[in-house]
């Protein structure tokens, strides 16, 4: 089973048609959004053929973007907890560190899905793996948007960067 992970898309819908299109071609079976959409008319974006869960970022204000998720997909106001394919995966935006280094060192979980920096990353805390796909390319940045895949029968995590 392939897993898509993106975050922090703050309504580039460019980018955001291009993820979606990312996960449709590779066939994911499921997409974790880490938060920072924005609004909802980037959201139905993601309404696409596969399983949506959303984790709130701290740059979603729209009153309506919850109502649009659960249309389709899943809605979590701050932390996703997840078990797929025996599996336990944490998902948070990954605004609080403090929050962060919890979850990760919990041990409770085999992989804890962030965003927040725009930063992609992986790191292997000895039995729990965070990733960071990244996000949109913020000023200072030179990364543009990127988007991870994880293969959970392997482990394999695989970065793509979005044109």
């Amino acid at each position: 089973m392939k897993l898509g992970i993106v975050s922090d898309t703050h309504d580039n819908l460019e980018k955001t048609k291009e993820a979606v299109s990312f996960f449709e071609q590779e066939q994911v079976d499921t997409v974790v959004h880490c938060g920072d959409m924005v609004s909802p008319f980037t959201a139905g974006l993601f309404d696409a053929d596969f399983e949506f869960h959303y984790v709130r970022g701290n740059n979603d204000g729209e009153w309506n973007l919850k109502e649009t998720i659960e249309g389709f997909g899943t809605f979590y106001n701050n932390i996703a907890e997840l078990e797929i394919e025996g599996n336990f995966i944490a998902a948070y935006h990954g605004t609080e560190e403090a929050i962060m280094n919890g979850l990760v060192h919990s041990f409770n979980y085999d992989y804890v899905l962030r965003g927040h920096t725009h930063e992609k990353k992986i790191y292997d805390y000895g039995g729990c793996i965070e990733i960071n796909p990244g996000g949109i390319k913020l000023p200072g940045q030179e990364e543009e948007l990127h988007v991870a895949t994880l293969d959970l029968e392997t482990g394999e995590v695989e970065f793509h960067r979005v044109q």
